[in-house]
C-alpha cells in the first residue's frame, strides 16, 4: 500500500511515493515556467500544471514495478498559495494564464477595498500579513474591473493544487489553509467573512466550498487515471496550502514547535492554537492543516538569494563546500564585518520595503573568507530578529528544527545556534517536509495511519547543533550592533 504526494511548487511539480512506514521509495519531477506579462504581473498556465503533474507521475511510476503503481491508495497536494483559477459553470478554464502567488497588480483594488474596511481591522479578522495585493480577493476584484468579459461567466474561483484536484476527480473544494489567503477569511471563526465579500463586491459563489484538508473529495476520474497511469480507486484528498503542509512535514504541528525554513527567502513559523497577530510587524498566518492549529510565520525575503549572490558575483561560482571552508577560517564575525541580507527589499519588520542590503565596515584587511562569512551570519541575525519577534508572542520548543538547503552545511547550523542562542536540528526528511505533509494528509483521510502521530516516527533530527555559550554570548553584542545598521540602511533608502 502507497502513498502519492505532490509538492507543487512555484517552479513545478514533485510527485512522491510513501509507503505505510511513512519513508519515501520514489519521486519524479517536472517543470513550468512563469511567465511576466507586465510590471508586477507573474503568471502560469493551469494547463502546464496538470502536463507537469501527469509527466511528474509518470517519471516516478515509470521505475516502479506495475504492482507497485497498483498498490498505490490515495494522493494529497501541497500547493502554493494565492492563486486563483477562474472556472465557468461547466469547468472551463476562462484564462489561458492566471496569476501566481507573487503577482501585484492589484494595488489599486486593495486601496480602494480599505476605503471601507480599515486595513489594520482587515488583518486582524485575516492574518494576511503579506503585502495586500498578492492576495486573492484583490487579483479578482483587478480581473473584474480589467477583464470583464470572462469575468462575468466565472462560476468558481480555484486556488492552485484545487484546480488540479478538480482536473483529478471533477470536485471543485478547498481547505481550511488555502482558504485562509483568499483575503476573506476569519481566522477566528475559521469561515468566509460576509461583511469582507461583500466589501469587495463579489459573490460569495466565487469562492469554493471548504473543507478538512484530510477530506475524500473522491476517486480519480477515468480520464485523469488513463492520463497518471493509475487506478480509478485512488483517493483524492483535499489537501493543504504549501505553508500549512511544510509545517506539518517539518514537526511543528503541535503546540510551540516551530520550523526554520532556508531556502531563497527563509521563514521561522510556529505551530499555536491561536493565530498570533500584530498590527506592526504583520506574521503572516495560514490556517493549519491540522485542526486546532495555525502556522504563523515572519520572513526575510532574501536569504538563499543572498547567498548565492556572494557566490555569483564575488566567489567566481564556486561551490558551497569550498565556501564554508573559508568561511570557517575566517572565524566568527569575520573580522568585525557586517552584512545586511535585505538584497530583495525589507520585511514586514522593517521600517521600509524599499530598504536594500549592504555590507558595513569594510576595509582593507577583510578577505573573501570574511565576505562569506559575514554573508552568513547578516542572514543568521536577520532570522534571529524574526524569532525574536515570535518569542514575544509564543513559547518556542527547542530545536528549532531546520529545513532546506541551507540545513545540509554543519557551519551554517553552528552559526544559527550560536546566534538565536538555542539548539536547533536538521531533519532526516531532507527537503521533503511539504511532500511529507501531503502524504500525511492523504494517508489520515485514506485511513492508512489514524492520526499524525507516525509524523514523529518519520521526521526525527539526524544532526542536533547546540549553542557555544561563548560564541553565543559574542554574537549578542553583534545583533545589536547589526540592527543599528539595518536601521541606518532603512534610513537610507528612506532619503534621511
Amino acid at each position: 500500500m502507497y502513498i502519492l504526494a505532490y509538492d507543487f511548487g512555484t517552479g513545478g511539480i514533485k510527485a512522491s511515493l510513501y509507503g505505510v512506514n511513512g519513508a519515501c521509495v520514489a519521486s519524479g519531477f517536472d517543470a513550468y515556467p512563469t511567465t511576466y506579462p507586465a510590471s508586477g504581473f507573474h503568471e502560469q498556465a493551469p494547463e502546464a500544471w496538470w502536463k507537469a503533474t501527469v509527466e511528474a507521475t509518470r517519471k516516478l511510476t515509470s521505475a516502479l514495478p506495475p504492482e507497485q503503481t497498483r498498490a498505490i491508495r490515495a494522493l494529497g497536494i501541497s500547493g502554493h498559495s494565492l492563486g486563483v483559477v477562474p472556472l465557468d459553470a461547466a469547468g472551463n478554464l476562462l484564462r489561458p494564464t492566471v496569476p501566481i502567488w507573487s503577482d501585484s497588480r492589484a494595488d489599486a483594488e486593495a486601496r480602494d477595498f480599505f476605503q471601507s474596511i480599515p486595513e489594520e481591522t482587515w488583518y486582524m479578522k485575516t492574518g494576511n500579513g503579506f503585502p495586500p495585493a498578492l492576495y486573492s480577493v484583490f487579483k479578482l476584484m483587478w480581473f473584474r474591473a480589467h477583464e470583464p468579459e470572462w469575468f462575468g461567466k466565472a462560476a468558481t474561483i480555484l486556488g492552485t493544487k484545487d484546480y488540479i484536484n478538480f482536473r483529478l476527480c471533477g470536485v471543485r473544494a478547498t481547505d481550511f489553509s488555502y482558504a485562509s489567503g483568499t483575503g476573506v477569511y476569519d481566522l477566528a471563526a475559521r469561515r468566509y467573512d460576509e461583511e469582507l465579500i461583500a466589501a469587495s463586491g463579489l459573490p460569495h459563489s466565487l469562492f469554493p466550498e471548504i473543507v478538512p484538508a484530510t477530506q475524500v473529495l473522491g476517486t480519480l476520474t477515468p480520464n485523469a487515471a488513463k492520463a497518471l497511469g493509475l487506478s480509478t480507486d485512488v483517493q483524492v484528498v483535499a489537501g493543504g496550502v504549501d505553508n500549512s503542509c511544510m509545517a506539518l512535514g517539518a514537526g511543528a504541528w503541535r503546540e510551540g514547535r516551530a520550523y526554520n525554513a532556508l531556502g531563497s527567502s527563509a521563514w521561522i513559523a510556529v505551530s499555536s492554537a491561536r493565530p498570533l497577530l500584530d498590527p506592526v510587524t504583520r506574521p503572516y498566518v495560514f490556517d493549519h492543516v491540522v485542526p486546532g492549529q495555525y502556522a504563523s510565520a515572519l520572513a526575510i525575503f532574501s536569504a538563499g538569494t543572498s547567498h548565492t549572490w556572494c557566490r555569483d558575483v564575488l566567489c567566481g561560482g564556486m561551490d558551497y563546500a569550498a565556501m564554508d571552508a573559508e568561511a570557517e577560517a575566517a572565524g566568527r564575525g569575520a573580522h568585525d564585518l557586517f552584512f545586511n541580507p535585505s538584497l530583495a527589499g525589507g520585511s514586514s519588520l522593517d521600517p521600509t520595503p524599499a530598504l536594500r542590503g549592504g555590507f558595513a565596515n569594510l576595509d582593507l584587511r577583510h578577505t573573501r573568507g570574511d565576505v562569506i562569512r559575514a554573508v552568513m551570519e547578516g542572514i543568521a541575525f536577520g532570522l534571529r530578529r524574526v524569532l525574536d519577534e515570535l518569542v514575544r508572542f509564543t513559547p518556542v520548543a527547542e530545536p528549532l528544527t531546520l529545513v532546506g538547503g541551507g540545513a545540509n552545511s554543519a557551519l551554517w547550523r553552528q552559526i544559527y545556534a550560536d546566534i538565536y542562542g538555542r539548539r536547533v536540528a536538521r531533519l532526516s526528511i531532507g527537503q521533503q517536509a511539504a511532500a511529507l505533509g501531503a502524504a500525511l494528509l492523504a494517508g489520515v483521510g485514506a485511513g492508512v495511519w489514524p492520526d499524525f502521530s507516525i509524523l514523529d516516527t518519520i521526521a526525527h533530527p539526524d544532526a542536533e547543533t547546540e549553542p557555544d555559550a561563548a560564541a553565543a554570548a559574542d554574537y549578542t553584542d553583534r545583533y545589536a550592533r547589526w540592527l543599528r545598521l539595518s536601521g541606518h540602511l532603512a534610513q537610507w533608502a528612506d532619503g534621511v
